[in-house]
């Protein structure tokens, strides 16, 4: 869940325990261009004061009016779509015929917002169930595989940091990736068996901490497709264990710091033992792009920035180093 996303949340409730009505209203389905995604959320109050977006400034004024008006959403929750036909995706200014589908639910005590929210203070993933037909709704720990669903009877909708981050070890290059990561909508997890590395950590509540051996909390971990990890303690007895079943899990990111001819070695380590060449290769090492960093933060920097692309499904053009030594082999097989 974004920033944005709570901050809705917790208006919309703000606005309801001081007496006014409020309509929350959330993105289902979408078709074509739509401006904003799946599971966007706004709070429309009964004045039509507004905050948060579901299509970018698109059908707001319309969707604000009806609302407003009590056309829409007055005693039970209902879906409306935005943008079937073509004269209508002109009307609302949808981009190349777009559609947007919401579901709206006007807020009640039955659903419960301070429940929700509690449970996102204490970090919680939550799975919450709306019931068109009534309005009731009820929350559940969610699952990695859990994903927002509607199918015209009930919304499921999933709440909280929607990926997390395993960090093996627990120096200061740790704590600048981990306080740049929780802002990202990463729920942090910091391993290091060692004791006398995890004082300095106080100071970040929001982040997991675990003395367990790396092998054994990723695998309690259960990583999934919304999972990365990343071994940064240079000590080949922490981080190769935590990589070796790493590699084996569908996380969309596994790195480790170290150079090129370190990373080499780590691979061929990681090859003797129940680890497949084609896991090997998922292996980002050295970790981060190729920013020139030089200081904790930088090099902090540019590992988030590797694992958003990597996140996106954006493909990095090669680096500079690397553009650098490839010319350098072509120019020696010319001669």
């Amino acid at each position: 869940m974004d920033n944005l996303d709570l901050d809705v949340l917790k208006t919309a409730l703000a606005w309801t325990e001081s007496g006014r009505r409020a309509t929350l209203g959330t993105v289902v389905r979408t078709w074509g261009s739509a401006p904003r995604p799946i599971g966007a959320m706004m709070a429309i109050r009964d004045d039509g004061q507004v905050i948060g977006s579901v299509s970018g400034g698109c059908i707001e004024d319309d969707l604000i009016a009806q609302v407003k008006d009590g056309k829409l959403a007055a005693k039970l929750p209902e879906s409306v779509r935005y943008g079937v036909a073509a004269d209508q995706a002109r009307q609302f200014g949808l981009p190349c015929g777009g559609t947007v589908e919401m579901v709206l639910e006007p807020l009640t005590p039955q659903s419960d917002i301070r429940g929700l929210l509690a449970d996102l203070e204490a970090h919680k993933i939550v799975k919450r169930s709306l019931d068109i037909a009534t309005g009731i709704t009820r929350r559940t720990d969610a699952m990695g595989a859990d994903v927002l669903s509607f199918d015209n009877k009930t919304l499921v909708t999933i709440h909280g940091p929607k990926y997390r981050l395993v960090i093996i070890g627990a120096g200061q290059l740790s704590k600048y990736l981990a306080t740049m990561a929780i802002p990202l909508d990463y729920q942090v997890t910091l391993c290091d068996p060692r004791d006398e590395y995890q004082e300095q950590w106080t100071d970040l509540p929001q982040v997991v901490m675990s003395k367990e051996m790396p092998d054994d909390l990723v695998l309690a971990m259960n990583l999934d497709r919304n999972s990365a990890l990343v071994a940064l303690t240079h000590d080949p007895k922490l981080d190769d264990l935590a990589l070796m079943e790493a590699l084996k899990s569908p996380a969309f990111y596994v790195g480790a710091l170290g150079s090129k001819l370190n990373n080499d070695k780590r691979r061929a380590r990681l090859l003797e033992f129940d680890v497949s060449e084609e896991e090997v290769k998922k292996l980002h090492g050295p970790v981060g792009l190729d920013i020139g960093a030089k200081t904790p933060s930088e090099i902090a920097i540019s590992i988030l920035a590797e694992m958003t692309a990597v996140k996106r499904g954006v493909t990095m053009t090669r680096s500079k180093t690397e553009l650098a030594a490839s010319e350098v082999s072509s120019a020696g097989c010319s001669r």
